[in-house]
């Protein structure tokens, strides 16, 4: 009967042959996730005996990883912002940079409920997440605004194009108990006013707005880690310079988020000429700060009117 370090060393020989850039991660959080444990049992034990049953399927999980398939789709989840969600081909993998845009519309959403006051039967401020993929922001932005006991003061539409991540979107709504502050629409960017969001009406107008839209030059899409390829293409490609969509977004800017509202938009680490020119040409006159990430890279597009001073 193999034994777990064992049966590791040769996994980690076998992903790294196949080309892994985290041979020795990817084989420990597989080998962990098949014994339904975690990776510090495995490495403080190396001398536990592994049954048939489950090394036929930690080998099953290494055939797929040794042909390229990411790790989250093979495990089936992805943890994000502290989070697991559900993940599979049907919509994007969070990736842990974007954790940054809902940190951000928490910030946003905090102080504006905080430094103004609500007059009673004040209607809940609108939030649109565009391309919601897996969820994983419109989710992870309820539980959090849950947690700082303020969920009933916020109602999210989390819209995309594709009906099978809409549905994914859903799955992850409820696992975190969130369907009820998160409907789900099936819309190229932002839905059309009175369509029905969950249990909600879709608003004519949204206090913010926060999108993780494909931004990844076309050029680029097919020298992607191989990884990449098992991810729908559509969720990537953003076309010549990466923001044809996040320019298709803004253009909607004017006529569907408030006077006083504000769009947070993830971008490439090397587009924040592009988004400012963006802002410049659809939206002259508005405002636009990009914020980094913690490696100091351009992330996150903050676009806002400019209001006139009074008088």
């Amino acid at each position: 009967m193999p034994m777990t370090g064992g049966l590791l060393r040769a996994a980690i020989e076998r992903l790294r042959a196949a080309g892994s850039e985290t041979p020795r991660l990817d084989a420990e959080v597989l080998l962990a996730d098949v014994l339904g444990t975690d990776r510090t049992r495995l490495i403080a034990h190396p001398e536990d005996p592994i049954g048939p049953a489950p090394a036929a399927r930690f080998e099953a999980h290494l055939d797929r990883r040794a042909a390229g398939e990411p790790v989250a789709y093979i495990r089936g989840l992805k943890e994000f912002h502290g989070l697991a969600f559900s993940v599979d081909r049907r919509a994007l993998i969070p990736r842990p940079e974007t954790e940054l845009l809902v940190d951000l519309a928490h910030g946003w959403l905090v102080e504006r409920l905080t430094s103004r006051p609500r007059p009673a039967g004040a209607p809940p401020l609108a939030v649109a997440d565009v391309g919601t993929g897996s969820g994983a922001v419109a989710v992870a932005l309820a539980v959090a605004l849950r947690r700082a006991g303020m969920a009933g003061e916020v109602a999210i539409v989390a819209s995309d194009v594709a009906p099978g991540a809409a549905d994914l979107a859903r799955e992850n709504a409820v696992a975190h108990a969130a369907a009820d502050r998160v409907g789900v629409v099936i819309a190229d960017l932002l839905p059309p006013a009175g369509a029905a969001a969950g249990t909600r009406e879709v608003p004519d107008r949204f206090d913010l707005v926060v999108a993780n839209l494909p931004y990844i030059p076309s050029a680029v899409v097919p020298a992607l880690p191989v990884a990449a390829s098992f991810e729908p293409s559509a969720a990537l490609d953003g076309g010549p310079d990466g923001l044809d969509v996040v320019r298709r977004l803004l253009a909607l800017l004017p006529v569907r988020l408030a006077e006083d509202g504000a769009a947070l938009l993830e971008i490439g680490a090397d587009q924040g000429p592009g988004i400012h020119a963006g802002v410049e040409a659809i939206l002259p006159g508005w405002a636009c700060a990009v914020e980094p990430d913690l490696a100091g890279r351009p992330r996150v597009a903050r676009v806002t009117r400019v209001v006139a001073p009074p008088g």
